[in-house]
C-alpha cells in the first residue's frame, strides 16, 4: 500500500504521524511511504533522515495526496486539506467528530473511510493510540496552569506546592483515566493539594496511592462544586469514548471560583466537560470568563512536538501495519476506530 503522511497545518502543531525509525517499519513490510517536505523538521526529523530510512519526500501536500491510498497524520483534516481527499482514501487520525459535526458530514459526503485514533479499542476497553497523548496533555495541564496562575499571567500569583508559611494551591481534576491520572501525579509531585473525581473504586484507589495529597472522590454534583469553588486550577479530563464530553461544571459553577483562577479542560475536543470552555489555539490560548482565565487548546501536545510523535509512532505502528496489511479483513480493535466508511456514519457514538 501507498502511504502518505502529511505536513499538519493546524496552528502551532508541530508533530509528526511516524517518525523515521517507525516509516521504516512500514517499508519492511513491502508497503511504499511518502512524507510531504518538512512534515518532520518541527519534531527535529529532517527531510534527509527520512530519506536515509527509505520514505519518498514528495514537494507538497496536493503531491502526496495525489499519489497515497493511506493517509495518515495527527490531527483531523480542515481546508485546504480536506479538497484533497478522495472517495477512494483511508483517512487514519485524531479525529473527535462528535464535536464537530459539519466535518463528519463532509467526510460522509467525500466518502472515504476514515478511522479515528481516539476509537481504536482494545478487547479491555482500553484506547492504545489516545493514551500516548492522554499521558502528555495531563502533563502539561499542570505545567500550563502553573504559569497562569502567575500574577503576570493575570493569575492569582500562587505557587501550587506552597512554602513554609504559605498554604499549597488546590488542583480539582474532573476524571481519573490517563490523561487525569497523570495531571494528578505531576500536581501531587508540586506538593499541591489535590482532589481528583472519578466513578471507578479501582481508579480512585490507585489515585489516592499518588501521594498522602491526593483525595479521589465520587463525582456527586454537590461534591463537584465544593470543590471546584475552591480550587486555584480546575483540569477537565473527562472522556466518554466516542461522545461528546458530559458537562459537569456548569457555568453557575465558575462564576463561584475566585479571580485569578483557571480552568484547562483537556476534553475540549469532544467538546469539553466544562460549560464555559471552548476551542482555543496555541496563538491564542487563553480567555477569560467571570475572572477565571480559561485555557482550551485542542492540540495541547502540539506543544512538545518531538516527545509526542516519538510516543505516538510507536503506539501507532502496530494497527497501522495492521491496516496496511489487510485493509479489508480489520481487527475488532481496529473495526471499533472506524467512524465513517463510504459516506456512512460507522460508530454508534456519532449516530
Amino acid at each position: 500500500m501507498r502511504i502518505g503522511i502529511p505536513k499538519e497545518i493546524k496552528p502551532k502543531e508541530g508533530r509528526v504521524a511516524l517518525i523515521p525509525e517507525a516509516a521504516a517499519q512500514l517499508i519492511l513490510h513491502n508497503h511504499e511511504v511518502f512524507i510531504e517536505s518538512q512534515a518532520g523538521i518541527s519534531s527535529g526529523y529532517s527531510d534527509d533522515e527520512y530519506l536515509k530510512a527509505g520514505i519518498n519526500i514528495v514537494p507538497d501536500a496536493k503531491a502526496l495526496y495525489g499519489v497515497a491510498e493511506m493517509i495518515v497524520k495527527v490531527k483531523e483534516p480542515i481546508e485546504p486539506e480536506l479538497s484533497l481527499l478522495k472517495k477512494d482514501h483511508i483517512l487514519f487520525s485524531y479525529l473527535h467528530l462528535a464535536a464537530l459535526p459539519e466535518l463528519t458530514q463532509r467526510l460522509c459526503s467525500i466518502g472515504l473511510r476514515a478511522i479515528g485514533f481516539e476509537t481504536v479499542e482494545l478487547n479491555d476497553g482500553k484506547l492504545p493510540l489516545l493514551a500516548p497523548m492522554s499521558d502528555i496533555a495531563g502533563r502539561l495541564s499542570v505545567q500550563i496552569g502553573t504559569h497562569l496562575l502567575h500574577s503576570s499571567m493575570g493569575g492569582k500569583g500562587i505557587l501550587l506546592g506552597g512554602v513554609p508559611a504559605a498554604p499549597r494551591g488546590k488542583v480539582v481534576i474532573l476524571g481519573g483515566g490517563m490523561a487525569g491520572g497523570n495531571a494528578a501525579q505531576v500536581a501531587a509531585g508540586l506538593g499541591a493539594e489535590v482532589v481528583i473525581f472519578d466513578r471507578s473504586r479501582d481508579k480512585m484507589e490507585a489515585l489516592r496511592n499518588i501521594g498522602h495529597n491526593v483525595t479521589a472522590l465520587y463525582p456527586h454534583q454537590a461534591s463537584i462544586q465544593e470543590h471546584v469553588s475552591q480550587a486555584d486550577l480546575l483540569i477537565g479530563a473527562v472522556l466518554v469514548v466516542g461522545e461528546k464530553a458530559p458537562h459537569l461544571v456548569s457555568e453557575a459553577d465558575v462564576k463561584q471560583m475566585q479571580k485569578g483562577s483557571v480552568i484547562i479542560d483537556i476534553s475540549v475536543d469532544q467538546g469539553g466537560c466544562i460549560e464555559t470552555t471552548r476551542p482555543t489555539s496555541y496563538e491564542e490560548p487563553t480567555f477569560v470568563l467571570h475572572g477565571v482565565t480559561h485555557f482550551g487548546v485542542t492540540n495541547m501536545p502540539g506543544a512538545v512536538p518531538r516527545t509526542a510523535s516519538q510516543s505516538l509512532s510507536a503506539s501507532l505502528i502496530p494497527f497501522l501495519l495492521e491496516l496496511a496489511d489487510s485493509p479489508d479483513k480489520l481487527s475488532q480493535s481496529l473495526q471499533a476506530g472506524v467512524n465513517i466508511d463510504a459516506g456512512e456514519i460507522i460508530h454508534p457514538a456519532l449516530k
